[in-house]
């Protein structure tokens, strides 16, 4: 399929983040180029620009604030994002795929961490589960840490690039008991029953 212009503007305006936040050695809270900044350093059209940082905006990778410019979320690797936010950002019906394909991964990861896992990690879990049972970010501790122990830097990179996609799509909800059975399984390492599990689990 052919670039379009406006795919063009998109990866045009990733690289450029990312090549101005490595020379500046920008943090997270850090300020970025502004508007006429940018278009001038992509010969683009300042309306090709604002949509472009609007759509930058609603995957989190950067946040606008009225009357001072455009700030650096908490986005650790642009070189990483660069592919995948460029896709999401030029694909119609891609964001309702999040959730699915974030889900697969852990799955996956799962079984492959249960090769790895010792007791010791398996309790670390279990103490995850007591201490955010109430918090919403519960799942996010619990596979981050999982996901750590699959030991596939790949796979961990790009769930947790979806992990940061996923704050702009619905929530998806699991069972107050879906980790006790998870935890569960992969002591017991009964891989039959992961598939079942990730197959209802809200």
């Amino acid at each position: 399929m052919p670039i379009t212009n406006k795919q063009k503007v998109y990866q045009s305006v990733i690289k450029e983040l990312q090549r101005y936040i490595e020379i500046n050695q920008l943090n997270a809270g850090d300020k970025l180029p502004s508007e006429r900044e940018l278009s001038d350093k992509l010969n683009a059209g300042r309306s090709s620009i604002r949509e472009a940082l609007r759509a930058l905006e609603l995957i989190g990778l950067i946040e606008t604030r009225h009357g001072e410019g455009t700030f650096l979320n908490s986005y650790q690797s642009f070189q990483t994002v660069e592919l995948l936010s460029s896709f999401i950002l030029t694909q119609n019906n891609i964001k309702h795929e999040i959730p699915w394909t974030k889900q697969i991964i852990e799955k996956e990861a799962t079984k492959l961490a249960m090769e790895h896992l010792t007791e010791m990690d398996i309790e670390e879990l279990e103490k995850i589960v007591q201490l955010y049972k109430e918090d919403d970010r519960l799942h996010h501790y619990f596979f981050s840490f999982l996901l750590k122990k699959t030991n596939n830097l790949l796979m961990n990179r790009i769930w947790m690039l979806l992990e940061e996609f996923s704050s702009t799509v619905p929530k998806q909800y699991y069972i107050d008991g879906f980790y006790p059975r998870l935890i569960k399984v992969i002591r017991d390492k009964d891989y039959g029953s992961i598939e079942s599990i990730f197959t209802n689990p809200s």
